[in-house]
Formats: C-alpha cells, structure tokens, sequence
C-alpha cells in the first residue's frame, strides 16, 4: 500500500539515487588518483570534480525541501538481489525493495545527467 504521495516518493527517491551518484563519483575520484590508467588524470578529475559539485548542491537543495515535508529515507538491509529502505513522511511510513541492476541502472542515469551539466557548465583552463 502507498502511504507516499507522488511528490514525496519522487523526491525522496532523487535524493536517494543521488546520494549513491555522489558515493561512486567520490569512489572513481580515488581510483583515478590511485591508478595508473590514465596518462593525464586532470580532465577527468576536472570533470568528476565538476559533476560531484552539480550532485552535492542539488542534494542540498533536497535535503532542505524533504525537512520542510518531514521526510526520510532511511536503509533497511541489502543482499545479492535486493536493497530495501524506509521511506518515512510525517509519521507514515513506505518501505520499498529495489533490484539491485535496477538501483544501477538509476544511478548511471543520474551520472549521465551530471556529466551533461558539468560538460554545459565546463571553462577549461585556457592555454596561453
């Protein structure tokens, strides 16, 4: 049963997959710092840099509209197939189970997204 409106679950849900786009963006910052596979690591660390930016400032903006509506997303547990959370709106409460290929699927979507606006927004270094 649906104890969330549409508005709710959209915007509990975006500050949910977000919140896992920043975790891998942070996740492939320290793998290419780390790693040796890129002979010039600045664009793509400029890049990441950018996008993490884009994501942290739209999380900000959630997280302000889902306190002023009482909202929480909360993790329950996770295995192989599944992850579930606890989407919680002025005391109702919604529990949710997702595909893991699914919650993928969501995050590279929202990756996607980011990169565009980094791109759209990118003043590389001008050469002199």
């Amino acid at each position: 049963m649906r104890y969330l409106s549409e508005e709710e679950y959209e915007l509990a849900s975006r500050f949910l997959f977000l919140s896992m786009a920043i975790l891998v963006i942070q996740q492939d910052m320290q793998n290419i710092e780390k790693g040796t596979t890129f002979k010039i690591k600045e664009p793509f660390t400029d890049l990441l840099s950018k996008m993490e930016y884009e994501a942290t400032s739209e999380r900000r903006h959630l997280r302000k509209r889902m306190a002023t509506k009482q909202l929480q997303v909360v993790s329950l547990n996770k295995n192989d197939s599944f992850s579930s959370f606890l989407f919680i709106c002025k005391g109702r409460e919604e529990k949710r189970n997702y595909f893991n290929p699914a919650i993928r699927k969501k995050v590279e979507n929202i990756i996607h997204d980011l990169m565009q606006k980094a791109f759209r927004s990118f003043q590389p270094a001008s050469t002199k």
